[in-house]
């Protein structure tokens, strides 16, 4: 891949969009809706980051196959029909993505116990779930798990991303098993290292700008983000331009 598909994917992302707002909007609220009840529900306790890490990668996947199943009939010229997109969506649960869910379940859960344990051996047991970032900005040991906590958890991230930025659309659209999916995803990150990196990075800074005003930004990074995977997607694979 090149820089200017990449472009032109978010570009191609920004005007399915456009065209579509309602699915946008529909599927953004998923990830929008969760991330507020996280927070009011306090997901950094323990019970309830075991039973988040467990449930939330299981089932979010299938929002995002709204996405590319929306780009996928405009880029086709098939009609949006509801009841059909919507059973595209609902249909994935017999097939192979829901094994990507139970990857990502298990990688959340790895670190959601890291992070725990980073914050026990730092700063002590007595600070998991009961110290501010000002108090770990405030002492050498706290700013240096803040360090640790980057670097595992960026691993962690493009790891993921890694495994995911082309298996969850290649699912959508080929019947093909979840290792395999995976393995494809794998091998064409590496093989566009730099685009891809590009692609992480602007994922990662997108939706963090995207979640400060209440997570309301999701409503219209997802949408786009979640359309343009699918045109990064078929340039990786098929290289139309």
């Amino acid at each position: 891949m090149t820089f200017h598909e990449l472009w032109t994917s978010v570009k191609f992302g920004l005007w399915d969009f456009r065209r579509a707002p309602g699915y946008g909007i529909f599927f953004a609220a998923f990830y929008a809706v969760l991330g507020n009840v996280l927070t009011q529900i306090g997901a950094g306790t323990f019970l309830w980051t075991l039973a988040l890490a467990l449930g939330f990668p299981l089932v979010a996947p299938f929002a995002a196959v709204g996405f590319y199943e929306v780009s996928r009939r405009l880029e086709a010229e098939e009609p949006l029909d509801r009841k059909s997109i919507l059973g595209v969506v609902w249909d994935e649960r017999h097939r192979q993505l829901p094994w990507i869910g139970v990857i990502l379940a298990m990688i959340f859960l790895f670190w959601s116990f890291f992070a725990h344990m980073m914050v026990a051996l730092f700063m002590g047991v007595s600070s998991v779930g009961n110290t501010s970032l000002d108090a770990f900005l405030a002492t050498a040991d706290g700013r240096m798990l803040l360090a640790a906590q980057a670097a595992v958890g960026g691993a962690v991230a493009f790891l993921t991303f890694g495994l995911t930025a082309i298996s969850l659309p290649l699912l959508v659209d080929k019947e093909i098993d979840f290792v395999t999916a995976m393995i494809h995803s794998l091998k064409t990150v590496n093989a566009n290292k730099a685009v891809m990196s590009l692609w992480a990075a602007i994922i990662a800074g997108s939706v963090f700008l995207a979640m400060l005003p209440a997570f309301l930004g999701l409503f219209f990074v997802l949408p786009v983000l979640g359309h343009a995977t699918w045109h990064i997607y078929r340039r990786a694979i098929y290289h139309p331009m």
